[in-house]
């Protein structure tokens, strides 16, 4: 058997006064996702633990099978990795933001109105800068997706133990980065991290692209927020090595590509997929039935429901439901129960109310040929909850599909 894997980013949510009690997967018209329920077997699934809020890079390792306990040093390198730039195992690297503020360094818009026009060109004026203080470090600097961007400190002495200088808040100034512990690494990554952060303002404040921003009232990129400095495990082996499955990845967030290569997997692009709720899902399920012929095991990621939790917007919310059953849809009718599995769920919770991720378990269903059924014929957290497959931890499912793949290998003699 082989496998695609349908992850909805932030799908799970809690029960919304506005839709009666209901959580959006409840709301939304999912008739694919309910006949995986209805055909196969259902659990829910603590991503990290019972009540620990996982980011998206620690739940997808936990999805993997990895306990991000053991091999989480950060976040940056994952979004370092996913935007196709080289990460060592002594860089220091951080995921960054595109933010508005003013003269003050107030933050205005800690997103820069998240779609932002021409962040690419923005992004190339910052890389490849030399520091006057600290002429032995190399900086990469790159835009991921929307707001989002990446940066790669390169050098000697460098520590992933500094402190963000993103508050998470608007009306807030951006905070100083200090060192986290008393070695002299992490004060001079901290110095060097304070000292780019002043730079970047010079550059991004007076750019052309900027300017043209103020004319039109629009918001400007004037400044980077740094945070989830980190550095990469030496320790992770590949789903090949641990499992003996090839394995590719379907999406566009940097971030959770960077996980996806950290693991091993090949990254198939799809040019209709935005990393947005517009992202094309047909075109997103078309490659996985294209790729399942080559791979083992297709991940496919969407991260639009994610994005209208964090925007506290259910309509939206509903609608990136609805798109990713319509990507499920168009995987159930074009693949053989019988020689692949697909499986559904969410790395995390994302409350819209809450607007943040939250430890609340999860919905998950696998259908395939050989996978017990049981009584739930909805996909949703409540319905899935009563399934046969109970209440899991993330770091339990890669094992359960690798057996139902034929893959595992017996305990003992």
């Amino acid at each position: 058997m082989k496998a695609i894997f349908v992850v909805g980013d932030g799908m799970a949510d809690r029960p919304i006064r506005e839709l009666a009690m209901k959580t959006p997967l409840q709301a939304a018209n999912t008739p694919s996702l309910d006949k995986v329920a209805r055909n196969g077997i259902c659990g829910i699934m603590d991503p990290i633990s019972p009540g620990v809020p996982g980011g998206s890079d620690t739940a997808h390792l936990a999805l993997f099978g990895y306990d991000p306990y053991k091999y989480y040093f950060g976040r940056g390198p994952f979004e370092a990795l996913g935007a196709g730039l080289d990460v060592a195992h002594n860089d220091v690297a951080f995921r960054c933001n595109f933010a508005t503020v003013n003269e003050d360094m107030l933050i205005l818009d800690r997103r820069a109105g998240r779609k932002i026009e021409s962040a690419d060109n923005l992004a190339e004026a910052l890389n490849c800068l030399k520091l006057n203080s600290f002429p032995d470090i190399l900086v990469n600097f790159k835009h991921t997706t929307e707001h989002r961007c990446a940066l790669v400190l390169k050098g000697p002495g460098l520590s992933r133990m500094i402190s963000d200088s993103d508050p998470n808040q608007n009306d807030t100034h951006i905070l100083p980065i200090v060192p986290l512990d008393d070695t002299i690494e992490a004060a001079r990554t901290a110095n060097v991290a304070n000292e780019l952060t002043s730079i970047f303002y010079k550059i991004l404040d007076g750019h052309p692209l900027n300017e043209i921003k103020r004319h039109k009232g629009a918001h400007v990129a004037n400044a980077i927020l740094l945070r989830g400095a980190g550095t990469l495990s030496k320790e992770i082996k590949t789903l090949n090595e641990r499992y003996g499955i090839s394995a590719a990845v379907i999406g566009v967030n940097a971030l959770v590509l960077g996980v996806c290569k950290a693991v091993g997997m090949q990254h198939l692009k799809v040019d209709e997929a935005t990393g947005t709720v517009e992202t094309d899902v047909k075109a997103k399920a078309k490659k996985a039935i294209e790729a399942i012929d080559r791979f083992d095991f297709v991940y496919v990621h969407v991260k639009g429901s994610d994005n209208a939790s964090h925007d506290g917007d259910f309509d939206q919310k509903i609608l990136s439901i609805e798109k990713i059953d319509d990507l499920v849809g168009h995987l159930i009718d074009n693949i053989d129960s019988r020689e692949s599995l697909i499986i559904v769920t969410a790395d995390h919770s994302t409350p819209v109310k809450l607007r943040e991720h939250s430890g609340d378990p999860v919905p998950l269903a696998i259908t395939g040929e050989g996978v017990r059924t049981d009584n739930i014929s909805r996909f949703s957290e409540i319905d899935c909850s009563l399934g046969g497959l109970g209440r899991i931890r993330g770091i339990d499912l890669i094992p359960i599909l690798v057996d139902l793949m034929g893959k595992s290998k017996k305990y003992g003699s």
